[in-house]
């Protein structure tokens, strides 16, 4: 097992790493930006580097500097937690070079699974059910235009490299398409610098289904349930459930053993994640997988009581897998809420300050993820979401009930959240009949 390890990240899930590495008896190292000197992950870490100024460009996203932090201060691992360089095949292969351990799975995966076009087609060789579409590259949009006239609209355009929503679009007819293409192929270059595109038909109003996998260096490989991601605005999640009660027993077991078969194609190795859509007769169609820990990932820890991090170190450091598929049992159901700086009446503008009050809900099965505190400065430089809060009840209606009193009682003077605009959302009808989609949000919410 690892001694030291590094976390390559700040925030919540920086956090959220030491804590693990405390539980296991491994000394942390966080490294920061000069706007992060006071980031609550550089105090609780057993030692703290800085590694450049604001910009993510010359912090979290330099690896020069975090392999040096990490060579420094005699780590023998990395983790990247999720965004910056959390998917990032050149860092995965830089660690190795360095002697260090990627506590994620190889470089090869990463840039197999990261790009898209790749993803799909070794799905497809797999058996794995995709959304009809391109199985090679679109740089052009005149060539993306015959392909998609030929497909039948809409399609979505996307981007083959990254994630969080960037480079996505969708073409509702052939007069969108060029200029659809141009936006979302400008969006990766500005977002991924990469201009490679693909196109498959756009399944209207689908869920977002994804399913939660561990697997080892030695061929092991489980799944650990489903998350409902299908609160979205923008392609960005905003709410996640497990489990979804729109699954049948028999299509839980079908999409975990195709998520696993999807794995085991890929040669997978460590937590990772394996996202659907499913549409309204039942049907799922692989759409891409994630290399690393989830944002959401504690609604599958709520109802496995399984410790995805922990996990991860360990698989990471060599370990065969522990659980058994038969040992993986869902129990009740768990909602997280991300927490975001943000103004829903001002499109979700993001809103930095000073957080002059804060108090967060407890309870039991009430869980915060945070790196907040009373006198901290959220900076301008990173990602809005400052905290998650999740819960877990016996079943859906009791988690929804639990999930309201917590946000009711979340104070963070100071700064403008989305508290509010998440608890409209659980009171909402529609969400509460569990009839949900990807467009929930902007069907039922002008800001959405």
């Amino acid at each position: 097992m690892f001694q030291k390890i590094l976390i390559a990240n700040r925030g919540e899930i920086a956090v959220r790493v030491i804590r693990a590495c405390r539980e296991m008896g491994i000394l942390s190292v966080a490294v920061y930006s000069e706007a992060d000197r006071e980031a609550l992950h550089t105090q609780l870490a057993d030692e703290a580097i800085c590694i450049g100024k604001a910009s993510p460009a010359d912090s979290y996203l330099n690896m020069e500097r975090i392999l040096s932090a990490a060579i420094a201060t005699h780590a023998q691992a990395i983790h990247p937690g999720f965004g910056f360089l959390s998917e990032n095949e050149h860092f995965a292969k830089m660690c190795e070079t360095c002697g260090l351990a990627f506590i994620g799975p190889s470089d090869e995966i990463i840039g197999k699974m990261g790009n898209k076009s790749q993803a799909r087609a070794t799905m497809i060789e797999a058996g794995v059910p995709v959304v009809p579409g391109t199985k090679e590259p679109v740089y052009e949009a005149e060539a993306g235009l015959k392909i998609a006239d030929g497909m039948g609209y809409p399609v979505m355009i996307k981007a083959s490299s990254g994630g969080g929503g960037k480079g996505m679009r969708v073409a509702a007819s052939h007069e969108e398409f060029e200029n659809c293409f141009h936006l979302a192929q400008q969006e990766s270059v500005n977002a991924f610098g990469d201009n490679t595109m693909y196109i498959e038909k756009y399944v209207e109003k689908p869920r977002h289904i994804e399913i939660q996998i561990l697997a080892d260096k030695y061929g092991h490989a489980i799944w650990l349930g489903e998350r409902d991601c299908s609160i979205q605005r923008n392609h960005q999640k905003m709410l996640e459930e497990s489990p979804c009660d729109a699954i049948s027993p028999s299509l839980r077991q079908r999409m975990g053993e195709t998520a696993v078969q999807a794995a085991k194609a890929a040669n997978y190795e460590n937590a990772g994640t394996i996202e659907f859509l499913l549409d309204k007769e039942g049907n799922f169609y692989f759409m891409e997988m994630n290399t690393r820990i989830q944002v959401e990932h504690p609604v599958t820890e709520m109802v496995t009581g399984i410790d995805l991090v922990k996990e991860q170190i360990r698989i990471a450091a060599g370990e065969p897998l522990r659980i058994r598929q038969e040992d993986v049992v869902l129990k009740g159901h768990a909602i997280e809420c991300r927490i975001n700086a943000e103004d829903p009446a001002r499109r979700f503008l993001p809103c930095p300050g000073t957080v002059h009050d804060l108090h967060f809900p407890g309870g039991n099965g009430v869980r915060i993820e945070s790196a907040l505190y009373n006198g901290y400065t959220i900076p301008a430089f990173y990602d809005s979401m400052v905290a998650k809060v999740i819960v877990h009840g016996e079943d859906r209606e009791e988690a929804i009930r639990k999930m309201r009193s917590a946000l009711g009682e979340v104070v963070v003077d100071g700064v403008t959240t989305n508290l509010d605009f998440q608890y409209e959302m659980l009171e909402h009808p529609v969400f509460l009949s569990g009839d949900i989609n990807t467009h929930f949000i902007p069907d039922y919410f002008e800001e959405g």
